[in-house]
């Protein structure tokens, strides 16, 4: 039996060229992915001064801020970090336009450049960033379910209490009301407890979401980091994609 291999040419042009490595939050990128493509999208803006490292800001495009009626943050800023001693290229691939063509075009395959840049587009602590957290929380916090008043009468039949129910109740008694809650519910514990503080221990946050510490250290790891050195050691803080404070109001509390 013969195996047949597809070659396939790369461009390698731009094999040169510096590009940046850019992690943006979930919001801008699904807002850029249904914009059409010739709307412009946003605006960089790099400062540069003496002995200082680059000032790298970001401005969203009006036409992108207006697509749907939720606000977002529109000014963001970059943190910028170095690749750590990694190779890394950016590739494009291009799909043929006319896959029935007599002659098929192929796949175009390019190297669009190599990483010289990481960098973090973190949105600024203003106003329309800490609305937008408000209404998430709000979000995840809406119960699935709602009561829905009726004009008509209905006769229902009672039913027997099943028997999964009367077990969870019966476990529920045993462990107290150390019982899992849903992700979203207990997030939203945890999103508006940290609007108050920035730093908690375990046995606070066991506390206030009344989750098994198990279960509450794996939905932690997901949007908190665990420091390990003074000031604040074997606390949890958010991280800093999750952060809506200001940069002084966290210099203020680290100082404490």
């Amino acid at each position: 039996m013969s195996t047949q291999v597809q070659e396939h040419s790369v461009d390698c042009s731009n094999a040169a060229r510096g590009v940046w490595l850019v992690k943006v939050p979930k919001y801008i990128s699904e807002r850029w992915q249904s914009a059409p493509g010739s709307v412009e999208v946003g605006r960089l803006k790099i400062t540069k001064s003496p002995g200082q490292k680059p000032n790298v800001s970001f401005s969203l495009s009006e036409a992108v801020l207006a697509m749907e009626r939720e606000p977002i943050p529109k000014e963001h800023r970059f943190v910028v970090s170095n690749v750590g001693g990694q190779t890394l290229g950016v590739f494009s691939q291009t799909q043929p336009s006319d896959r029935d063509a007599v002659v098929p075009e192929r796949e175009a395959l390019a190297i669009e450049g190599k990483v010289i840049q990481r960098a973090e587009c973190r949105p600024l602590g203003d106003a329309s960033y800490m609305q937008l957290k408000r209404d998430k929380i709000k979000r995840a916090a809406q119960p699935g379910r709602r009561l829905k008043t009726i004009s008509d009468v209905v006769h229902i039949k009672p039913v027997a209490n099943h028997q999964h129910n009367i077990d969870h109740q019966k476990r529920k008694k045993e462990v107290g009301k150390k019982m899992r809650d849903d992700k979203e519910k207990v997030l939203a514990m945890l999103f508006a407890a940290f609007e108050k503080h920035q730093f908690y221990n375990i046995k606070d946050l066991v506390r206030i979401t009344m989750q098994p510490v198990t279960y509450l250290k794996e939905v932690l790891s997901e949007v908190c980091n665990y420091n390990m050195k003074s000031p604040h050691r074997n606390m949890y803080e958010l991280k800093p994609e999750y952060r809506h404070y200001s940069e002084e109001k966290e210099e203020e509390e680290g100082d404490e």
